[in-house]
C-alpha cells in the first residue's frame, strides 16, 4: 500500500504540472524562452506530454523504472535551468522540491511498484533488481536531462542592471 501511495503522490504531482503546462502552452513557451530554451514551444509541448505520461505510468505502476527516469530527467532539467543557483529552499525557487521528486522517484524504482500495479500483474516487477532499477531510473533520467540541456538550453545572459545613482542623485533621493 505504501508503494501505491508513493506512486499516486509522485504521479499525481507530475500529471498536475503537465496538465497546467498544456493548458497554458503559450505562457509555458514564453517561460521556457525566458530561462534560455531554444524552441520553447516544442519544450512546452514535450514538458506537458512527458509529465502527464510519466505521471500516469507511475500511478498505474507501468514501466516503473522508465517512468521514474522521466521524472528524474524532468527534475534534472528544472534543477539545472532554474533552481540550483537559488539555493535549497523552494520558497526562493531553490532545488528542494525538484530534488525530492527525483529522489523519491529513484527510491520508487528501487522499491518496485508493489503488488497493485500493472508491472506486478504482468510479472515485470521481478525482472530487474531494486539496485538495477534505481540505477536505470537515475542514470537514464540524468542522461536524458543532460542531452536535452545540451541540445536546447543556454544559460540566459543576466538582465542589464540599472546604472548606480551618482552621489548627487543619491543625496537628492535621500532628501525627498
Amino acid at each position: 500500500m505504501a508503494r501505491l501511495l508513493l506512486r499516486v503522490a509522485i504521479g499525481g504531482t507530475m500529471i498536475t504540472h503537465g496538465v497546467r503546462h498544456g493548458q497554458t502552452l503559450d505562457g509555458t513557451a514564453g517561460w521556457f524562452r525566458s530561462i534560455g530554451f531554444r524552441q520553447p514551444r516544442l519544450q512546452a509541448q514535450l514538458s506537458a506530454a512527458v509529465e502527464v505520461g510519466a505521471g500516469a505510468a507511475l500511478i498505474a505502476g507501468a514501466g516503473t523504472p522508465l517512468a521514474a527516469s522521466a521524472v528524474v530527467g524532468t527534475m534534472g532539467v528544472a534543477a539545472r535551468s532554474v533552481h540550483l543557483p537559488n539555493g535549497f529552499f523552494v520558497n526562493a525557487e531553490g532545488y528542494e522540491y525538484v530534488m525530492n521528486l527525483a529522489i523519491a522517484s529513484t527510491a520508487l524504482a528501487a522499491l518496485g511498484p508493489g503488488k497493485y500495479s500493472v508491472d506486478s500483474a504482468l510479472g515485470l516487477d521481478r525482472r530487474i533488481s531494486g539496485g538495477q532499477a534505481a540505477a536505470l531510473a537515475a542514470g537514464l533520467g540524468l542522461a536524458g536531462a543532460a542531452a536535452q540541456l545540451a541540445m536546447y538550453w543556454r544559460k540566459p545572459a543576466p538582465a542589464p542592471s540599472e546604472p548606480e545613482a551618482t552621489s548627487e542623485e543619491a543625496e537628492v533621493e535621500a532628501a525627498s
